[in-house]
């Protein structure tokens, strides 16, 4: 995760609240916090606030569960199911629900003995893999078959809402990548899961055409 841009106007919540679930910050979410957030969200990070330990997560725990409930956080801009990638940083919908559930819970801390040993990661790195790179700005065609590795947006402001398809000769459409809320300046890379197998004369195509354009990695397809 890398900030809370609204909500870091409010008063954290400090007040206490009934226990009603047995999900705990030691157990499940600093695991969570651990893989998805801390590259971020620690002490000299990116982020404007650690989620290291307790102490530091427990007064942002209901902006914390707005923030990932909103899929805002961390800050991914795919929209889940529309392309499949390796590199993918957002949560999944189990570690969405166990957030959610532990913030109404009353967000306990549970046993010390239980948390994570801590190499805290590195930030993540987005970097374009090897092979043939094109722009594309509305739509391009590729004049002979390849295999699609990865997608970049360049955005030099926010995006609401853009689709990336590839359309197949034969009419077939491919959805490749749909990026909402995505914030000029992240520079990610999607990298496919599985080359994306397109053949000759295949379009790739942006939805709305104007919004943003995307270099796209392809490699020659045996």
């Amino acid at each position: 995760m890398i900030r809370f841009v609204v909500l870091l106007a409010a008063v954290p919540a400090l007040a206490h609240e009934p226990i009603t679930t047995k999900i705990t910050y030691t157990r499940e979410i600093s695991r969570i916090f651990l893989t998805h957030c801390l590259s971020c969200h620690k002490e000299g990070g990116k982020a404007p606030m650690s989620l290291a330990n307790y102490q530091d997560a427990r007064p942002w725990a209901k902006a914390i569960k707005e923030e990932v409930l909103e899929r805002r956080m961390p800050p991914w801009g795919a929209v889940k199911g529309f392309g499949h990638f390796r590199n993918d940083m957002a949560l999944s919908q189990e570690e969405i629900s166990l957030v959610a559930d532990w913030v109404e819970g009353g967000a306990p801390e549970g046993e010390p003995k239980y948390l994570p040993e801590k190499p805290v990661p590195d930030a993540p790195v987005f970097s374009l893999p090897r092979g043939s790179r094109v722009t594309v700005k509305g739509s391009a065609k590729l004049p002979a078959a390849a295999r699609l590795i990865a997608i970049q947006p360049k955005a030099s402001d926010e995006i609401a809402s853009v689709r990336v398809l590839a359309e197949q000769p034969d009419g077939m459409v491919e959805p490749l990548l749909w990026l909402k809320n995505y914030k000029a300046g992240w520079e990610r890379v999607y990298e496919f899961r599985k080359p994306v197998l397109l053949a000759a004369g295949s379009r790739i195509r942006v939805e709305p055409p104007d919004k943003v354009s995307f270099v796209i990695v392809t490699r020659a397809s045996p």
